[in-house]
This record gives structure tokens, C-alpha cells and sequence, in this order.
């Protein structure tokens, strides 16, 4: 009985200790796209991270306020996606986007709504990072180029976040 308990008792301490198995590092996902491209992009937000930050592009954009650039941040190059779910949301079509903000555009409009608490009512993307999740709007998947700029993007708001940085206007 006196082992049991012991040994019971050294269960409950170790378990204590440790919140588990790490995720490994990566991605959910559920793009048109392979693991390697999500990678080469995962690489390239975190040479741009290591480069150069730019905390309020989205801030500058809706309201004017001024640039809030910092230097590069090396940490950036360790740093790993934690499961990110990345897929794909039907785009709004030009009907609801006209009827929600009188802005003309055809089908697809390459825009997708952005729940709370986005700054914006749609975007092309959106990430939430305590969750780990970058949607964006489908229409970008066939434009390899386009896709790729626009998940660096929220790759490196990702990256940000990790890092400890204030991304609410990212």
C-alpha cells in the first residue's frame, strides 16, 4: 500500500511539472497548396521579421496615423508555427460588399468578412493568433504570387505575436 501511494504520489508531482507534449511545429493545413509551400512561406515572413517590423500598416491606411517601424528582430528566425490552421473562406460576393459598404467590385472580390476584433469589416485575410488560424479568401489560391504576399503577411503578424510584439494594427 505505502509503494502505491508513493509511486502514486510521484505520478501526480511529475504530471504537475509539465503541461505535456509540445505540438510539433507547423501547419493545419487545408489549402490547395503542399506543407513545403506553406514553409517557403513561413521562411520568408521570417526573414522579413528579422529584417525590418511594421506594427500599423493597417492603422496608417485607415486613419493616416504615423508609421510605427522598428528594426529587425532576430528572434523572428527561431521562431515556429505552433499547428497554424490556414484554409481557405468563400470570398463575399460584390452584392454583400456593396450592401455592407457601397464599395463596387466584381465577383470574386478577393475579400472575405473579418470578424471581431478585426479593425476592418473585410480584408483578404485575417489571423488569429492566440488560436493559431489564417483564413483568407479563396479566390487568392490560384494566384500563386498574390497568395504568397498575402499569407507572408499574416505569417509574419503570427510571428509578431509571438514575439511578444503588439499587433492590433497589423
Amino acid at each position: 500500500m505505502g509503494r502505491a501511494f508513493r509511486l502514486g504520489g510521484l505520478l501526480l508531482i511529475l504530471a504537475a511539472c509539465g503541461a505535456g507534449p509540445k505540438a510539433s511545429p507547423g501547419f493545419v493545413n487545408q489549402t490547395q497548396h503542399t506543407d513545403a509551400d506553406l514553409w517557403a512561406i513561413w521562411n520568408a515572413a521570417q526573414q522579413s521579421v528579422a529584417q525590418q517590423i511594421d506594427l500599423n500598416p493597417i492603422q496608417r491606411q485607415v486613419s493616416g496615423a504615423a508609421p510605427d517601424i522598428l528594426p529587425g528582430d532576430a528572434r523572428a528566425l527561431n521562431t515556429q508555427p505552433a499547428q497554424v490552421l490556414v484554409a481557405g473562406e468563400p470570398d463575399v460576393s460584390a452584392a454583400q460588399l456593396y450592401a455592407a459598404t457601397a464599395v463596387v467590385r466584381g465577383d470574386p472580390t478577393g475579400l472575405i468578412a473579418c470578424p471581431q476584433p478585426c479593425n476592418v469589416r473585410f480584408a483578404a485575410a485575417y489571423s488569429f493568433y492566440s488560436t493559431h488560424q489564417t483564413k483568407y479568401a479563396q479566390s487568392w489560391e490560384s494566384q500563386a504570387d498574390s497568395f504568397h504576399a498575402i499569407l507572408q503577411y499574416e505569417f509574419e503578424s503570427h510571428i509578431l505575436y509571438a514575439l511578444g510584439y503588439d499587433v492590433k494594427w497589423r
